[in-house]
């Protein structure tokens, strides 16, 4: 089945207003390069508003970079963001179970597929994060923690909702270090991936995008975006340079 391609791009916590007026005008100038990829920018929560303003009218897409996971639209949740309120900003997507949310914030597999369901309940499209340490794929358990992680949505999530979503494998050790898991060691993960879905329901499994991220860059994107389960990229350090990003949203498409 061909699947459009897709890439996002995750600014984590950079930007300032004038920042994101400056990158978001850069990348509206090249997207015509673009051929036909979708193409998806995740600012800091503190910007939404101002890109959603800026990408009106436009093909490029409004995600954030998480959400909260107790209530899907308003309640005593000091400090977190609903997905009523990304919604009414104007967002499509949002990231779920990034490492650095599991590493930094102790978000469990549960939480993450807490996530995904107020996400999905809300008409969002969660781009959920999975992937392991280097320590976990020296021990050759790489597909065993990316299947518990997988296991985990699916306990809360009915398969069939996963039309609604995207996975986005990203090895913990690639990300932001510039090291980059080769097409073939990427490919076979994503194909895995595809593989534990499937088992469940196959026609999900063709259909649902699963985006590559680890240190991709113009100049791996093609070779990545080439493989035959790999459906487009998670991009984040690259994704703040407008020229390095359109490239990468060239190679796929």
């Amino acid at each position: 089945m061909s699947r459009q391609k897709l890439v996002a791009g995750n600014w984590k916590m950079n930007g300032s207003k004038a920042a994101t007026r400056l990158l978001i005008g850069e990348i509206l100038q090249g997207i015509t390069k673009v051929k036909t990829a979708e193409v998806v920018v995740c600012p800091p929560n503190l910007y939404l508003a101002e890109a959603a303003a800026l990408l009106a009218g436009s093909r490029i897409a409004l995600g954030a970079q998480n959400l909260c996971a107790e209530v899907e639209a308003a309640g005593a949740y000091t400090g977190e963001v609903s997905a009523a309120m990304l919604l009414d900003v104007g967002c499509r997507y949002v990231i779920v179970g990034h490492s650095e949310r599991r590493a930094y914030y102790g978000e469990s597999d549960a939480v993450v597929a807490q996530k995904c369901v107020r996400a999905l309940d809300a008409g969002l499209k969660p781009i959920i994060c999975v992937g392991e340490l280097l320590e976990e794929r020296e021990n050759g358990r790489t597909e065993a923690v990316v299947a518990r992680q997988l296991d985990a949505i699916l306990a809360q999530v009915e398969v069939t909702r996963l039309a609604g979503a995207l996975i986005a494998y990203e090895p913990v050790w690639a990300i932001g270090t510039g090291k980059t898991a080769t097409p073939e060691q990427a490919q076979q993960v994503h194909a895995s991936i595809r593989g534990r879905i499937a088992a469940h329901n196959a026609t999900i499994a063709s259909s649902i995008q699963i985006l590559y991220g680890g240190s991709v860059k113009g100049a791996n994107a093609r070779d990545l975006f080439n493989m035959a389960d790999i459906d487009g990229g998670l991009i984040g350090g690259a994704s703040l340079n407008a020229d390095e990003f359109l490239t990468i949203c060239q190679a796929a498409g």
